[in-house]
């Protein structure tokens, strides 16, 4: 007699966010056994996910919306959907599907959650009253409502466990794992481009918080002092994210000498992109989990100019794999921009480490292999 496959259920708000992170977590669930069903609002990305052989639950949430009718209204669809799956884990992926869909999971007799922090947004960076009393408010929300003896929690860094307060290196609760992992078949270590031009690359969605300001500023700043560099930035802002930055400023942005905005890209154009500059950089504000777009650079040999923040500061170690400055610092940036155009053997010398270290951990084999081995502790805690 055939044993019944356990179920596994992804609930994340967008399709899109599940393909560009989590596919290599299902398909090491789908490989080893697991039923697994992701809910998630669908838009673009169904057949993609249906591919790999999951099935997909609608689930409408507007990520942009705190009317608490409206949370309710997710809060109830969410626990239909869990009722009807009878899932023996749940995942939850970020920070909204956790609070709502962990209250679900709870009401609905689930208490084997992965509760999985992709990171805390602003809210984990700022320091202003307001944040801190909601950080506060979160925790405790997180460690008495969603958290249970069967719950586990996911990070991307060591950084934000303590802001639940939670040991990092407690493995009875906590697992931490290299980002979303990157394929490092795809993303190979590829030639520097020629001519005497650095170019620098910015490969994110469009937002204050990723801190794109501050590499238009620092790139002016660079400029001034006769630096030969150029940046070009990839993406589109969120309509769904308060901290979009509007398209007029972006196509203002890019009417300055050396700075171009080449608008949304397709996942499978970034290698080529990555081949076509010399250097990766992403100066967030804070708020990561492990930007899978610094992953994506380092994996095809691109050294890194990023900011001291979670995330970005586990992946990038300063002066090994690039350089690491404060976040919001336009001077401290296109300083390090300088130290490249003046030291180009740097350029290679990083990029190398930068590669190695992705090889350390951070690929979708090492991610997916810890994640399941984590749901299959999970099944035999009884």
């Amino acid at each position: 007699m055939t044993m019944p496959r356990p179920r596994l259920l992804f609930v994340v708000t967008e399709d899109w966010f599940f393909c560009s992170h989590f596919l290599p977590m299902a398909r090491a669930a789908l490989v080893e056994g697991f039923d697994v069903s992701v809910a998630c609002r669908i838009r673009d990305h169904r057949q993609t996910i249906e591919a790999l052989g999951c099935r997909v639950l609608p689930l409408e949430a507007d990520r942009k919306t705190l009317n608490p009718f409206a949370v309710l209204g997710t809060l109830g669809q969410m626990h239909r959907i869990i009722r009807a799956e009878k899932p023996a884990i749940v995942h939850l992926i970020a920070l909204r599907s956790i609070i709502v869909g962990g209250l679900a999971a709870r009401t609905a007799g689930v208490g084997k959650r992965v509760i999985a922090l992709t990171g805390m947004g602003l809210l984990g960076a700022a320091e202003t009253l307001s944040a801190r009393l909601a950080r506060g408010g979160i925790r405790l929300y997180l460690r008495t409502i969603v958290d249970g003896p069967s719950a586990r929690f996911l990070f991307e860094n060591r950084s934000d466990p303590l802001l639940l307060g939670l040991n990092p290196d407690d493995p009875t609760k906590v697992l931490i794992v290299g980002g979303a992992g990157v394929d490092p078949a795809v993303f190979t270590p590829q030639p520097l481009p020629s001519g005497p031009t650095i170019r620098i690359a910015l490969i994110a969605r469009m937002l204050w918080s990723k801190g794109i300001d501050t590499a238009v500023e620092a790139v002016k700043l660079a400029r001034a002092q006769g630096a030969d560099v150029s940046l070009s930035l990839y993406g589109a802002p969120d309509p769904s994210n308060p901290k979009a930055i509007p398209e007029a400023t972006l196509a203002d942005w890019a009417r300055t000498a050396g700075i171009s905005w080449r608008g949304r890209i397709d996942q499978n154009e970034v290698p080529a992109i990555w081949a076509a500059h010399h250097l990766a950089m992403l100066p967030s504000r804070g708020g990561e989990g492990l930007p899978r777009t610094l992953l994506e650079a380092a994996a095809c040999g691109r050294a890194i100019l990023t900011t001291d923040v979670p995330g970005c500061r586990d992946l990038v170690r300063n002066g090994v794999e690039g350089l690491v400055v404060p976040p919001g610092d336009a001077e401290a940036l296109a300083k390090a921009i300088l130290h490249f155009t003046t030291n180009p053997a740097d350029i290679t010398r990083m990029g190398e480490a930068a590669h190695r270290r992705v090889l350390d951990g951070y690929t979708e084999q090492a991610v997916g292999e810890l994640v399941v081995a984590l749901y299959r502790s999970m099944l035999n805690d009884r």
